[in-house]
């Protein structure tokens, strides 16, 4: 008789990996039978959908065949089954299993194989400041090793700073962390600060800011010189432009890549002037009568 894997698992026949995973990962810990009120049969019921629906071969020939099917593998485990009825044979395939197996078994007995909780050395935080233009644009930074990091010795390291990076960000260093005797070294973890620009700020890979035009530059067209973050480009004002109009700037932007980069938004405001002159005024009022 052929089984329903997807119903065993509580998801549709369109789950993605993600979902398939996380409803193995909720059942598992659920149904161990090395768990209190764990039930050996739901257990073996479960790892052996999941072995099949999360191996893409295996998957489209149960859709097609049930689970009686070839590539099942006598029920669906390939005939291996390894520690309390958890089928290990994904690993000896070379099969991705793209969860921590050791999440899973402290749920079951409080650490990780064999029951016994691996030392692990804490984790360390360091704030890195950078300009906006390095947040852009990213850069290379040397910084300064905690003393009681266990790469303390190597007093300073330079890491590339990619571009684009957040205000409040983090970036990991592997290994840079608290070292424990027999145990697993901790990791660094850089804490991002960027100031906020006067003129720009970051919208994706793209910058924007407000580009204030003159009345007559609106209406009769102009050329701007404006500063971005890597020199003055000039910018043509088509006439007729209006307030709220977005001009772009193409790849002056946020460095995407070595060969890309976002562009710059200019949001134009057009200047209506609070005072005139009375020569001013008169002028406005002769454009005025002519229907201007």
């Amino acid at each position: 008789m052929s089984k329903d894997y997807y119903q065993t698992l509580g998801v549709s026949k369109t789950a993605t990996k993600d979902e398939i995973k996380k409803a193995f990962r909720k059942l598992a810990h659920q149904y161990h039978p090395d768990k209190q009120g764990g039930d050996e049969a739901k257990f073996k019921e479960v790892n052996e959908a999941y072995q099949v629906l999360s191996d893409d071969q295996k998957r489209a020939s149960y859709d097609r065949f049930g689970s009686a099917g070839p590539n099942m593998g006598g029920g669906g485990f390939g005939g291996q089954q390894g520690f309390g009825g958890f089928d290990f044979s994904g690993f000896q395939n070379g099969q991705n299993m793209e969860f921590d197996l050791n999440d899973i078994f402290e749920g079951f007995f409080g650490g990780g194989f064999g029951g016994q909780r691996v030392r692990r050395g804490r984790n360390i935080q360091l704030g890195l400041s950078l300009t906006f233009k390095e947040s852009i644009f990213g850069t290379k930074k040397k910084i300064k090793i905690p003393s009681e990091s266990a790469m303390a010795g190597k007093k300073e390291v330079e890491i590339d700073i990619p571009g684009g990076i957040e205000h409040g960000q983090k970036m990991k260093l592997s290994g840079y962390g608290e070292a424990v005797s027999g145990g697993q070294t901790g990791d660094l973890y850089l804490i991002i600060s960027v100031p906020e620009h006067p003129v720009y700020r970051k919208e994706g890979y793209h910058l924007v800011r407000t580009l204030e035009v003159k009345l007559t530059d609106a209406i009769l067209g102009a050329k701007y010189e404006i500063e971005t973050l890597d020199g003055n480009v000039t910018v043509k004002i088509p006439k007729g432009i209006n307030t709220g109009t977005l001009l772009r700037v193409k790849g002056e932007g946020v460095r995407v890549n070595a060969f890309q980069k976002g562009d710059i938004l200019l949001q134009v405001k057009v200047l209506i002037p609070d005072s005139l002159s009375k020569e001013q005024k008169k002028l406005i009022e002769e454009l005025q009568e002519k229907g201007l």
